[in-house]
């Protein structure tokens, strides 16, 4: 079976992602295939746990605690954007995250800076109109300090005016800064428009708000726009980065949440959702000029329908025959016969209401069951990361651009007992990855039906021609590195030739990895033995901390050799680089040992990195001291500003070194 004939496909030609337990799109095709579930309880840093109280019918109480979140996972390089941090730090998170995003996504697509065509590419992403972090900073620094001086004035009329002001000044000064640097990154369409200036791009640059279709629409107002030929690049994609209390709010009154805090999407059990968080961003480009630029092909967009349902249900009540209708305009629009399906990413909330809408709807649109013939598998990777709202369309398209090209059927989560009305379909769910095999080309497709009667439907297929053409690697300098939750998972992805990424325990890195390289190493990571370094290759099957590790800091001493390169880590994370290094001079090389130990401290802390013992060798033990909390930094500092250069003397003595306990 071939394409539609109108030749008119849109291809999938780069992809970028961060979702809960996934900072890179390697990550999430991992955790995937491997079915990890990215749930957990909500940190205190996202709301705190008072908020938590399941006895409690309260518009502040919340009787659900868990959900998708990506803490820990996005870290922004405003100086690399040409972004002031002060100006990053104030702005919503989505408007920054959504432009390294699609940065990453215009890398993945292996779009050079002289090749891109920034006349004619566009920007569409799907974001909501929901309060974010920096919304929430704005609210507080404007109306609760008013409120809460207004409430003490009336609560203690003796206070005077003069102890109201302090109140309001102190707290604002415990919230981050706000102020003329920061009050543009508020403003909400800068989520695309930011990227359209940071990469300058000329094209179209806007959001949409369609609840959780719109990351979908977004899709399809980018494939409309290149079927028109008013683009000839576009971005595309989804973001929500929000865990606010009153958001939270809006969910619990609905009774949307699972009380069983167990997101279970087709299952018979299914009492609700739970809210995760994450962005994507996919690249595309006409087939026709994908295929004549050599471009890497991830699979081809056929078809995208949408539709409202109209008057025929209430705003509530989902309607499946306005699904229905956003399936039947973007069948037509691909040209392919629907019983091609092989996988149906659905858009399964685990909402009894939801699924049971989503059920009637394929059974409608797709027919009942055929006797001797295979079923398609439908699923929800919102059993793995949580409802994503405006970013969960986006989240759903990746997940089925990546089985269409790896050749892998997904599996989902939680749906040991499938609903008795799933049976009258041709669909099945699986809770383990299963090979795509017989299907040529595989075709899927994914739904995304948005609050109050917004659908979205996508149909898109194979790339015939990269079957059997492995994907380029894209590795940095000679070095390919992988990270996976399991050595199958590893295997797969040496097998698969994919490019350096992904996160879990099971790691291996390899120097020049040439097809005979990556077969040896494949052969080690078989074996499932570590491997320290011997020919370039190192592999560890659990990694040191998994498996009861400690981590340990060493920081170094005055080395005649000391040339530190860390003015990248310092621009990263926004922090002052270290004095110069004089080797000429003792006081100033300690300096500048001391300052690069400091930063580097500062930076592993920023991801999480934090060290169970801590040793220093010579002034090294100065920099210990003080990562322990043993030395204040400021007295250091003082000590330092202190010191004349050449003012130490050295004295000629040799140095001792013997093992003991402490007895």
């Amino acid at each position: 079976m071939t394409g539609p004939a109108t030749g008119d496909g849109i291809a999938v030609i780069g992809m970028a992602c961060v979702f809960p337990g996934a900072a890179d799109l390697a990550g999430f095709a991992a955790n995937i295939e491997a079915g990890v579930d990215a749930i957990t309880d909500i940190p205190a840093t996202r709301w705190d746990p008072v908020f938590y109280d399941p006895e409690s019918d309260a518009v502040d109480r919340f009787y659900c605690r868990r959900g998708g979140v990506v803490d820990g996972l996005l870290e922004f390089d405003a100086l690399g954007f040409g972004i002031m941090p002060v100006a990053a730090a104030g702005a919503e998170p989505d408007q920054l995250a959504a432009l390294q995003v699609a940065a990453a996504a215009l890398r993945d697509a292996g779009t050079s800076e002289a090749a891109l065509p920034r006349d004619r590419t566009g920007v569409v992403i799907g974001r909501g109109n929901y309060i974010g972090a920096g919304m929430t900073r704005l609210e507080q620094h404007v109306r609760t300090a008013e409120q809460l001086v207004t409430t003490l004035r009336e609560l203690l009329p003796d206070i005077g005016e003069e102890r109201l002001a302090r109140v309001k000044a102190e707290f604002r000064a415990k919230l981050p800064t706000y102020g003329p640097d920061t009050a543009i990154g508020l403003v909400p369409n800068l989520t695309a428009s930011r990227i359209a200036n940071r990469l300058d791009l000329h094209g179209p640059a806007y959001t949409i708000d369609a609840a959780c279709a719109s990351a979908l629409i977004a899709v399809e107002r980018a494939c409309a726009d290149l079927r028109a030929g008013r683009l000839d690049l576009a971005l595309a994609g989804g973001v929500h980065l929000s865990h606010d209390v009153a958001f939270w709010s809006v969910f619990t009154q609905l009774g949307a949440l699972s009380r069983s805090q167990t997101i279970r999407p087709f299952d018979r059990r299914a009492d609700g959702l739970l809210i995760g968080e994450g962005l994507g961003v996919v690249v595309l480009k006409r087939l026709a000029d994908a295929i004549r630029d050599d471009d890497r092909i991830y699979a081809v967009i056929e078809g995208v329908g949408v539709a409202s349902d109209g008057r025929g249900a209430t705003i509530m009540q989902p309607s499946p025959e306005g699904q229905a209708l956003a399936l039947q305009r973007a069948w037509k629009q691909a040209g392919l016969p629907p019983d091609s399906l092989g996988l149906l990413e659905a858009h399964g909330t685990a909402t009894p209401a939801g699924d049971a809408a989503e059920v009637a709807t394929l059974r409608a649109f797709f027919g009942p069951p055929v006797p001797g013939s295979a079923r398609a598998v439908v699923g929800s990777v919102k059993s793995m990361i949580g409802h994503a709202m405006p970013a969960a369309g986006i989240a759903g398209l990746i997940k089925a651009v990546l089985a269409v090209h790896r050749g892998v059927l997904p599996p989902t989560l939680h749906c040991e007992e499938p609903r008795d009305d799933l049976a009258q379909t041709r669909f099945r769910t699986i809770g383990r990855a299963e090979p795509w095999e017989g299907a040529e080309p595989r075709v899927a497709a994914v739904n995304a039906f948005g609050f109050g009667g917004i659908n979205a439907h996508v149909v898109l297929r194979e790339h015939g021609a990269d079957r059997r053409r492995r994907p380029r690697a894209r590795d940095d300098a000679g070095l390919l590195w992988l990270a996976r939750p399991t050595v199958g998972a590893l295997l797969d992805a040496l097998d698969r030739g994919e490019p350096s990424g992904g996160s879990g325990p099971c790691r291996l890195a390899l120097v020049d990895p040439t097809t005979a390289r990556r077969a040896r190493a494949r052969a080690v990571v078989a074996r499932g033995r570590p491997r320290r370094g011997r020919d370039g290759l190192w592999f560890s099957p659990g990694g040191l901390l998994a498996s009861g590790g400690r981590l340990a800091f060493l920081y170094p001493g005055v080395e005649a050799g000391f040339e530190p390169r860390v003015a990248d880590v310092a621009r990263f994370f926004g922090l002052s680089l270290p004095p110069p290094v004089d080797a000429t001079d003792l006081e100033a090389q300690g300096a500048a040992v001391i300052g690069t130990s400091r930063l580097l401290a500062t930076a592993l802390a920023r991801v999480g990195v934090e060290p169970d013992v801590i040793a220093g060798h010579s002034i090294g033990e100065w920099t210990g001291m003080i990562t322990a909390g043993c030395i204040p930094p400021a007295e250091l500092d003082a000590f330092l500003d202190q010191l004349a250069p050449r003012s130490l003397q050295v004295p000629g003595v040799g140095f001792l070194s013997v093992g003991a306990g402490v007895e």
